[in-house]
């Protein structure tokens, strides 16, 4: 009996996984074979002339917006309430103060071209919109090592809480499972499932793939590494003594191991040089005076012609008349500033929930790379603060800025910790992957989101009313949901066109479908209105649809207003 194409899909998946089954379906042409770019915003040049728009918030959406409409020939004016732009894509140097709610300032003593992104700090390949905009405004981008197989994962119940490199557990991992699927082979439990031939096929992979021994078991390979590397003369070498697979499932490696074959994280990502800062920066200068600092917006209301912003500049009280509205400023901070909003986007702001994420970086020696051959990529431990992210920039130097703790401080008792004692987990996670290390580290800097103003929060996390985008696993772990099945979330086309809601959507209060409609001549943007949370990507796709929007709108109204032109006429 033959399989339908959904049926030989799932067992490629459940057999290769996630990665097997996309290749898989790139193979039957179900998908494309790269990201599809967008389409041009549908809009002649010239159509903007003679219209206005005030864009509420400097980060990547707000910045984005300005671009595009400029060159449809709008007059835009956008508000930032910070001294730079960017918004949450923040580079720290050597000699920036970094000031948080609630703890004293943090002067950084970096040495000279040393940096660290404590927002965004990667770009996936698979995300062309930011890639052209790169390209276009001349950022110069290098490779982001995001993952490599001489990090390290640890956890307490494995290996008598030694580290294990990451090649050692991926292919002890895989060669047990594969003697596993070997004998179950050999025993007919699978008789059922494949025909004799793809018996003999499947046996022969699983040899070259385990990889087994002609008895079928997995005894180690040279792909999990050696505990004494080969040499010349008689130094074979000495392979690593394989963990066995009752240590691997004790220890909950998976998380760590799988992080880099999630689709946003897959390779090849790039990471601008010098600092993600570069992006918002160029964008800046190419928008030149149109971009207004040091402007916190108090007040945003609707009128007869259009809206009216009210907004503090340098401690003068100012107001903006414009045609049209785009607002890019955090839930958490619009939910403070009255406005003419709907009720119903006003329940979503009100009621959403940021995560509080954080980064804590230390200068320090380049011992992960002078001594475990360590460049770039991410550790994991299961307690403390992970992961721990190397640099990729400044490779083979002597010394480089390195994040030990990246996550929500939300999920752990870190937000109640001091200043201090944050600095010390931080410590304890490195020792912890490499003992003798923590002291190396020195000139710490620590930025929690939570603490961050006309930010409060890092990205968005629930929409309110249970329309959350994460959920908790068996084990209580919160894991995110896929964004395509988000409880709430319907499936948007590049330019706002709508396309068939997932099962999951069509159950909940639709609080995210509230938020994404225009409430005109107000339109919300940023991340937190596409499907791409926390991703910069998501931030300039929400610009563009909002662009599209805009366009779509105004070409509508004066449709809509010729007939009584020409009656008058």
């Amino acid at each position: 009996m033959g399989l339908s194409r959904r049926d030989f899909l799932m067992r490629v998946g459940q057999a290769g996984g996630y990665s097997a089954a996309f290749v898989a379906m790139q193979g039957l042409g179900l998908v494309e074979h790269r990201a599809v770019a967008q389409a041009r915003i549908e809009a002649a040049p010239g159509s903007g002339n003679g219209t206005t728009v005030v864009i509420l918030g400097g980060g990547i959406s707000g910045l984005v917006a300005a671009y595009e409409l400029r060159a449809l020939g709008y007059q835009c004016t956008v508000l930032e309430a910070r001294s730079r732009p960017g918004g949450r894509n923040w580079t720290v140097r050597g000699g920036d103060s970094v000031v948080l709610n609630g703890m004293a300032a943090q002067r950084c003593t970096w040495d000279t071209g040393h940096y660290q992104n404590f927002g965004p700090a990667r770009l996936p390949s698979i995300h062309t919109h930011m890639l052209n905009y790169c390209r276009k405004l001349g950022v110069e981008l290098q490779v982001e090592v995001n993952m490599t197989n001489s990090a390290f994962l640890q956890n307490d119940k494995a290996n008598d809480g030694k580290a294990a490199t990451m090649r050692q557990v991926a292919n002890d991992t895989r060669g047990h499972v594969s003697e596993l699927l070997m004998k179950c082979i050999n025993a007919g439990a699978l008789d059922a499932e494949i025909t004799s031939a793809d018996r003999e096929r499947m046996m022969d992979f699983l040899s070259t793939y385990g990889p087994l021994n002609d008895a079928g078991s997995y005894i180690g390979d040279d792909r999990a590494g050696y505990s004494r590397t080969p040499g010349a003369g008689d130094e074979a070498g000495v392979l690593s003594v394989p963990l066995d697979m009752h240590t691997l499932l004790d220890a909950n490696f998976w998380e760590g191991l799988l992080f880099d074959q999630a689709f946003d994280q897959q390779a090849t990502m790039f990471q601008p040089v010098g600092g993600m800062d570069r992006i918002p920066y160029a964008f800046a200068k190419s928008l030149g005076s149109l971009v207004k600092y040091n402007s916190i917006v108090s007040e945003i209301r609707k009128t007869s012609h259009g809206v009216v912003v009210s907004y503090v500049e340098g401690g003068d009280k100012k107001s903006i008349q414009a045609d049209y509205c785009l607002c890019g400023l955090p839930l958490t901070i619009l939910r403070n500033i009255p406005n003419d909003l709907t009720e119903s986007h006003q329940k979503v702001v009100r009621e959403s929930e940021y995560a509080h994420a954080y980064k804590v970086a230390w200068e320090s020696r380049r011992f992960w790379e002078e001594d475990y051959n360590i460049y770039g990529g991410l550790e994991f431990c299961n307690v403390g603060c992970s992961p721990i992210w190397f640099p990729s920039a400044g490779m083979f130097t002597d010394r480089g800025v390195v994040v030990s703790g990246y996550t929500d401080e939300l999920d752990s008792s870190f937000a109640t910790l001091s200043y201090r004692e944050k600095l010390e987990e931080s410590r304890k996670s490195m020792e912890r992957l490499h003992p003798g290390h923590g002291k190396e580290l020195e000139k710490p800097m620590y930025v929690g989101w939570g603490r961050v103003s006309f930010n409060e929060g890092s990205w968005i996390q629930s929409y309110g009313s249970g329309d959350s985008l994460y959920k908790k696993d068996k084990h209580g772990r919160r894991k995110r949901v896929n964004s395509a099945q988000a409880p709430g979330i319907v499936q948007k086309g590049s330019t706002g066109g709508e396309k068939q809601p997932t099962a999951a959507a069509t159950e909940t209060n639709g609080a995210y479908e509230a938020l994404i409609q225009p409430d005109w001549p107000i339109m919300l943007i940023g991340d937190h209105t596409s499907h791409l949370v926390g991703w910069q990507e998501g931030a300039a796709l929400s610009a563009l649809r909002a662009v599209q929007a805009i366009s779509d709108h105004v070409k509508a109204t004066k449709l809509a207003s010729a007939p009584s032109r020409m009656n008058q006429s």
